[in-house]
């Protein structure tokens, strides 16, 4: 049972949350488990469906760092590298790579994801390989994975969701343009103000709702890369040279420190990484605490794709 879920059972004749409502209860609840306590709360453990907000980077035109370039001679060129620069980069490479796709309601996501652990304190590390299959629409049980547990989890009642939406028509209808797709987020709930300039205290949340689209396996053609550049304009960032991923490929890291003070973003502890040379996302970086100690994590998509049925692979 999740966080949205156990609040939803406190007034169980109340109309169930949409999508955007549960994406920003949970958004708040998160803030307010940030902030001391009087005294600790116990929350069962969530349920292997995630709703997608995961930190992810945003860019500030002013965030540089410079990156080395082999080229053959002595002493290496160096570039100026901006997080706009790796976002839009990231952008241009999704749309070229992604392969169109069109699911249909009654089929499943396949996604196969990595997930590598490693002892702050040092010892040895223990890697996760999760397969799971998500009903396209919710309106079948999907069975999920999440660090080696797996589980089945029920079709969505009536009126229940997810962030971003399974259902692939609710994606189409989301704009392809960066601009428009920062106001129809921001704005969801009721008729997107285009000509509205965007206030400090909205952008936070315009993070949450883009990053939740990246962590979605399979977007529309487009999507991605709509997404990348919508975070290319998104104020606080961090970029950071001289990162590798787990196979020990050079890469660039780009942090989000724009939450508000507090928040679960604030500190710039989830580190994506993009290829040093043609910016593809390559996985997240952070350190995460099991147990009552602290581990440096790892993880990264390895196969998605569409199939008709659960246990099915591309």
């Amino acid at each position: 049972m999740n966080e949205i879920e156990l609040l939803r059972e406190w007034d169980a004749d109340a109309p169930p949350l949409s999508d955007t409502a549960r994406a920003r209860a949970r958004f708040r609840l998160y803030q307010a488990m940030q902030a001391p306590a009087a005294a600790p709360a116990v929350v069962g453990r969530r349920p292997l469906l995630r709703v997608a907000v995961a930190g992810v980077a945003a860019a500030a035109v002013t965030a540089t760092v410079v990156v080395a370039q082999n080229t053959g001679e002595n002493t290496p060129r160096t570039r100026t590298v901006s997080a706009t620069t790796v976002l839009r980069g990231a952008a241009a490479e999704a749309l070229r790579t992604e392969k169109p796709v069109a699911p249909r309601d009654d089929q499943f996501i396949y996604t196969k994801e990595v997930i590598e652990r490693t002892p702050v304190s040092g010892g040895p590390g223990k890697t996760y390989v999760d397969e799971s299959w998500s009903s396209v629409d919710g309106s079948k049980k999907s069975y999920v994975s999440e660090l080696g547990h797996t589980q089945w989890v029920r079709a969505d009642r009536p009126g229940e969701g997810t962030w971003p939406p399974r259902r692939w028509s609710q994606l189409e209808q989301l704009p392809l343009q960066p601009g428009k797709l920062t106001i129809t987020l921001r704005d969801m709930g009721g008729d997107p103000e285009y000509g509205r300039p965007t206030k400090a205290d909205e952008w936070p949340m315009v993070q949450v709702f883009l990053s939740g689209l990246l962590r979605a396996p399979l977007l529309p053609k487009g999507l991605r890369s709509a997404a990348f550049e919508a975070l290319a304009a998104v104020p606080g960032v961090e970029v950071l040279p001289g990162r590798t991923d787990v196979d020990g490929r050079a890469a660039i890291g780009v942090r989000y420190v724009g939450g508000p003070a507090g928040g679960p973003w604030t500190s710039g502890g989830r580190v994506l990484l993009f290829d040093a040379k043609s910016y593809r996302y390559l996985g997240l970086r952070e350190r995460v605490t099991a147990g009552g100690k602290p581990y440096d994590q790892y993880q990264h998509v390895t196969a998605q794709g569409v199939v008709d049925r659960v246990l099915q692979r591309p």
